[in-house]
């Protein structure tokens, strides 16, 4: 996996706190970036489930039952 150098401004103040506790950014940061990331990927999906959802919704349970025991026989 390669990395790449993200940098931030900061108040000062907050380095000092930083500091003061031992806390590593590096970490912190790369946390809250992935938790933000999946966040906005799942919001992506499910704006996508629901658009897919409503291109579906005249199809009937049983129609639905039916195309997939027709995909099962065709596998067999």
């Amino acid at each position: 996996m390669s990395y790449v150098t993200v940098s931030a401004k900061i108040p000062k103040r907050l380095k000092e706190l930083l500091d003061k506790y031992g806390i590593k950014p590096g970490p912190v940061i790369r946390k809250a970036l992935e938790e933000e990331v999946r966040r906005r990927v799942l919001s992506e999906l499910e704006g996508r489930a629901k658009a897919l959802a409503e291109k579906l919704s005249h199809i009937s349970d049983e129609e639905i039952a039916s195309l997939i025991r027709e995909d099962r026989e065709k596998r067999d």
